[in-house]
């Protein structure tokens, strides 16, 4: 068959360890044969990183900004010890953090349900997608220990210099730990909005919960946010779509999603996010089969895999060992990355032909061809345990039957 065109280029970012093997594969065997692929290509190993001083993560962030998609690899934020391994500069940070605070994205994590796995709750027969605030909270802390006899204060002053002062308690008796935490307002509105329009996008309800009734100030300014967000700039476009935006507690939610049969995009501030999208995860079956993607409030779009590089089989890939890797939450990356391309760019083909690739992945799997993680998880009764390699030539077969 003739490649499929593109108009505009997506923005590639290459990644680290086994997924870095996986890209390739990916690309090899079931993209560039059908694909005439225009990307714009960064390599954020973690190598090159080092090379360039992170600046190849900023440029990519940039990158992604001016053309709108980008699709991305797993990649290492390092530790002491991959410092010494790779033999680093200096500690770079998450290059998921930077993107992120660039394109001042929201994450929005599903799961990708096929037969023969079965969520541990079984009532969810439709994917709960997480979307998870990627700012502030405890992840931009201010915390210390304090001892015995202190009086601890929150403190602000304005730009005049005023002075205002709440004690948060005095510590007669016994030492203690104190955090400080904020958030902005204009984070706040840019996940209102990532959540509100990807709801639309995607035709989903959604649901927000935090837990207004004892963060009176805190919290509440979240409700209150998102509310006026809403009514002033989505409500009729909700009516019209006929999806619903619903606010309850957090506790609440945590009751109502465990009864839910799914379906719909579950807000979640960013520690609450944080946890709830690997609960989901976990009780779906696999971290692997969750596709993941970052949304900013113009509309850019961001796609990875929820997982990271799988060091374990990368270092048996090294020794000459066959390894048995999900790639199932990469490949879905890529389908959705050229779906959206597709869409923005009005070519009804590359929409068609990745919806056509994440057929072939289910059908291969429910045919009971997989990797070893999923044929632990899997019930079929006929099932096979394939290789990396050989499950992306499976799906091939698959691919070439519905083109």
């Amino acid at each position: 068959m003739e490649k499929i065109k593109m108009i505009t280029p997506l923005v590639e970012m290459d990644g680290d360890e086994m997924t870095r093997i996986i890209w390739k594969l990916i690309k090899d065997i079931l993209i560039l044969p059908y694909v005439d692929l225009k990307s714009e290509y960064y390599d954020l190993g973690l190598e090159y990183r080092n090379e360039t001083d992170d600046k190849v993560t900023f440029d990519s962030a940039y990158a992604t900004k001016k053309y709108g998609v980008a699709v991305k690899c797993a990649t290492i934020t390092p530790n002491a010890d991959r410092v010494k391994e790779y033999n680093l500069k200096e500690m770079w940070k998450s290059p998921n953090g930077t993107i992120r605070a660039i394109l001042d994205g929201t994450v929005f994590r599903a799961p990708i349900i096929v037969k023969g796995i079965t969520p541990y709750i079984p009532t969810w027969t439709k994917p709960i997608t997480i979307a998870r605030h990627a700012y502030g909270d405890v992840y931009k802390n201010t915390e210390m220990q304090v001892p015995e006899g202190s009086k601890c204060e929150l403190v602000c002053t304005d730009k005049d210099g005023n002075e205002i002062r709440q004690t948060i308690h005095e510590f007669d008796s016994s030492a203690g730990i104190i955090q400080g935490l904020h958030n902005i307002d204009q984070s706040i509105q840019s996940f209102a909005r990532c959540c509100f329009n990807y709801a639309l996008d995607t035709k989903q309800d959604i649901w927000f919960a935090t837990k207004d009734t004892i963060s009176k100030k805190y919290d509440h300014r979240f409700k209150d946010i998102f509310n006026e967000i809403f009514d002033a700039e989505y409500k009729e476009k909700f009516d019209a779509a006929g999806i619903e935006y619903f606010y309850t507690l957090i506790d609440d939610a945590v009751a109502r999603v465990v009864r839910s049969e799914g379906g719909y995009i579950w807000a979640c501030k960013n520690y609450d996010g944080d946890v709830m999208s690997d609960m989901v995860a976990t009780a779906y079956g696999s971290l692997a089969m969750m596709t993941s993607v970052l949304v900013s409030p113009d509309g850019t779009y961001e796609y990875e895999a929820a997982h990271g590089t799988v060091q374990r089989h990368y270092y048996k890939h090294l020794k000459g060992e066959e390894t048995s890797t999900n790639s199932v939450a990469t490949l879905f990356a890529w389908t959705g990355a050229l779906r959206k391309r597709g869409e923005l760019d009005g070519l009804s083909d590359l929409c068609a032909f990745a919806d056509k690739l994440e057929k072939a992945t289910i059908q291969t799997i429910e045919d009971g061809v997989m990797t070893g993680d999923l044929y632990l998880l899997s019930k079929l009764e006929n099932k096979k345990k394939v290789n990396t390699e050989e499950f992306l030539l499976a799906v091939n077969d698959r691919l070439k039957a519905l083109l």
